[in-house]
């Protein structure tokens, strides 16, 4: 890592001086540049508009500070939320108009919290220990000050210095005691609510020209450099800016990253904050974009709600800065377009700008190897993409790391996108995000029960026991290892394998997409190998959106009762709708997903059995969904390989009353050879056979396709 501390630590002598506000995401060298442009860029002025439009309501509304009370989602909750977005949309709304109305709320709501905050009790609901003040969990409160010392910026020169001595003195140094000392330990965590609190206290530190708060910020509550925001740069974003928590807490933590940075940037350019490690904040923003769908929906690996997009506020200032700030291509800007809003700053100028200007390009979605780990050698997530933006096939392969407590058990899992939806998907969490009544918006019982389990995602299972035996601790200490990625030839291929989730058992997972010639379609193909010298019951489901229309096998469905899968792991959670036994080479199943058939065809023998399930049981608060996979299953084998082949074929149109190429065209898929360093089968397509080595301990000749 490069040695970036030291000259932080002697340039934070010199910013101490009289200083002009607004000084953070508005600034008052380009405030004139800005409101010009509010008049002649669309999407600027769209934008502002609606940012007047919340701060000409919150003044009609009046002000409301109640004590803290509620739970996520409840009342008093979601009135300190509205309170702090509204404290900033009148700063803007000051900054731009210069109309006093935003201003005097500004001051008014903040003398209001000022007098009343250090009265109040640490949160009735508050979920650590000490917690928070003004929200159940400290996070929000970091949130909130994040949000409120943009606005108090704005408005910094029309308040009085009586106001804002008090504001400061009884406002904003107990915020910052409560973040950096009676919650110093998640101050100094390497995790995105340590990144949110230091973001609050340092932001806060820089306006109100404290460089105590500063340095605690950049370098911890020690100032050793073993926490706070530098360290969390060196630690939470492996080389490539893939965060370790995973795509959906990317989004997350990429705004306080963000906003944190650019405030470094505006009063210390100097430091060059954008190019530290080798611009990884830049990287970060397209890593984050990389991990999203054609659709905007990010990949739902471990703890993740499935309607988050990039649109989200979050990628909307991660897309402006990155363009504006860092010099992002501008293929940014076909992101910012789908967005339709911009921040109103000197960036959301910038965006605006060149968007009427006519400067954009179709976003560039590429298959790549996103490694994770602060030394990029933890594993990482391989993503294959084939095919334009408007009908893009995907496979994803998560080989990560653990990703902390928002982990997910599931090694080797993968998902597959195609026809702008979900084929093979993953739960997410299980939370109702803000609903009150439903766990007080936090994560459900069964997010660990359920949601984190191995069964609940596309992987093997050995002996029905998730990967680590669903332990953090455990699963923390190993990641897989990539054995193979390339996306260059007219195929791709990423390989990976875990030797760690269960004792004596290797996994190793291959996948492929491979066009046939004389077809536009893709085929994905996958090889998952799991080796032990015991014998295991191997469970490998495929959890798929859609209905199924035909199986090549006969099924005993269960219609009038239902029964779990198991106990534990997981398993509880499954309704055994039926099964079925192949019986022969190969099985094939066969579902409608969005007009557009799939035919998983497999390899079979006669002691394999097909589980048709659907997830929902023993779930006494209805939490789960209920969804819908169908498990290949050997119940006792040493070495086991999975190997199919999923055909997107044909399409369906319920207008027109229509249904063309419903049958697969794949065939006699065989396995010639199968050992630990090599693999090699055969199927038909259509009319032509197509042979697959793979070798595995030969990276030059790891995959001949003939």
């Amino acid at each position: 890592m490069k040695n970036f501390f030291l000259p932080l630590c002697l340039a934070l002598t010199g910013i101490l001086h009289a200083q002009l506000h607004p000084s953070l995401m508005l600034t008052t060298a380009t405030m004139g540049a800005v409101r010009k442009g509010i008049t002649e860029y669309p999407l600027l002025k769209s934008s502002f508009t609606e940012i007047k439009r919340n701060a000409d309501n919150a003044i009609k509304a009046g002000i409301n500070v109640p004590l803290p009370n509620d739970g996520g989602g409840g009342v008093t909750h979601e009135q300190h939320k509205k309170n702090y977005q509204n404290i900033l949309a009148c700063g803007i709304s000051y900054q731009v108009t210069k109309d006093e109305r935003y201003a005097h709320y500004v001051k008014d709501i903040l003398l209001q919290y000022a007098a009343v905050y250090k009265t109040w009790p640490r949160h009735p609901k508050r979920k650590q220990v000490p917690g928070g003040k003004i929200f159940w969990q400290n996070l929000n409160d970091c949130v909130w000050q994040v949000y409120v010392i943009q606005g108090y910026d704005c408005v910094y020169d029309y308040l009085s210095v009586a106001d804002r001595k008090k504001i400061e003195a009884d406002l904003f140094e107990p915020i910052v005691k409560e973040l950096s000392e009676v919650n110093e330990e998640t101050f100094d965590k390497i995790h995105n609510h340590g990144t949110w609190s230091v973001a609050a206290v340092g932001m806060t530190g820089y306006v109100c020209q404290r460089k105590e708060w500063i340095e605690k910020a950049l370098h911890g509550t020690n100032k050793d450099d073993k926490s706070g925001f530098m360290a969390q740069l060196n630690e939470l974003f492996s080389p490539d800016g893939y965060y370790t928590e995973g795509p959906y807490y990317q989004r997350y933590a990429i705004l306080p990253f963000l906003l944190f940075a650019k405030a470094i940037n505006q009063y210390q350019p100097e430091l060059h904050i954008y190019n530290f490690r080798d611009g990884v904040l830049k990287k970060a923003v397209d890593a984050s974009l990389q991990t999203t769908y054609t659709n905007g929906a990010f990949f739902p690996v471990n703890d993740a709600m499935k309607d988050k997009t990039f649109e989200s506020e979050e990628l909307v200032y991660g897309v402006d800065i990155a363009y504006s700030d860092m010099k992002a291509g501008a293929d940014l800007l076909d992101v910012a377009r789908k967005q339709n809003k911009v921040i109103v700053s000197d960036a959301g100028l910038k965006v605006a700008k060149d968007l009427s200007a006519g400067k954009i390009k179709p976003f560039e979605y590429k298959p790549t190897w996103l490694s994770d780990g602060a030394d990029g050698k933890q594993g990482g997530l391989g993503i294959l993409r084939s095919g334009p933006n408007d009908d893009q096939t995907c496979v994803v392969l998560k080989a990560a790391a653990q990703g902390m407590g928002h982990g997910h058990f599931d090694r080797l899992n993968m998902l597959l996108y195609d026809n702008n939806t979900e084929v093979f998907s993953d739960y997410g969490a299980v939370r109702f995000l803000n609903i009150e009544t439903k766990n007080g918006g936090n994560y459900t019982k069964t997010n660990d029960s359920w949601g984190k389990q191995t069964i609940a995602h596309n992987t093997v299972v050995a002996d029905k026991i998730s990967h680590y035996r669903g332990e953090e601790k455990a699963a923390s200490q190993n990641a897989p290892v990539l054995i193979y990625f390339d996306a260059e030839k007219n195929f791709q291929v990423v390989g990976a394998k875990e030797d760690h989730a269960y004792n004596g058992i290797s996994l190793l997972r291959t996948l492929i997409l491979f066009t046939p010639s004389g077809t536009g379609f893709l085929l994905l193909i996958d090889i998952y190998k799991a080796n032990s010298k015991e014998s295991h019951q191997y469970d490998l489901p495929f959890w798929y959106q859609g209905h199924i229309t035909d199986k090549s096998f006969p099924a005993s469905i269960n219609t009038t009762s239902l029964r779990q899968l198991g106990d534990k792991y997981g398993y509880q959670h499954i309704w055994l709708n039926g099964e079925g036994r192949p019986g022969t080479a190969n099985g094939a199943i066969t579902f409608l997903n969005n007009k557009r058939f799939y035919t998983t065809t497999f390899l079979a023998d006669t002691s394999m059995h097909i589980q048709f399930v659907t997830s929902g049981a023993g779930d006494s608060e209805m939490d789960l969904r209920n969804e819908k996979a169908f498990i290949l299953s050997e119940p006792s084998k040493s070495n086991q390989t999975f190997l199919s082949i999923t055909e997107p074929h044909g399409n369906t149109d319920t207008i027109a009353e229509t249904t063309s190429a419903s049958l697969s065209k794949v065939k006699d898929l065989k396995l010639l050879e199968d050992k630990t360093a090599r693999t090699v089968f055969e199927f038909v397509y259509g009319s032509k056979t197509y042979r697959i080595e793979l070798n595995y301990n030969d990276h030059d000749k790891f995959i001949q396709i003939k």
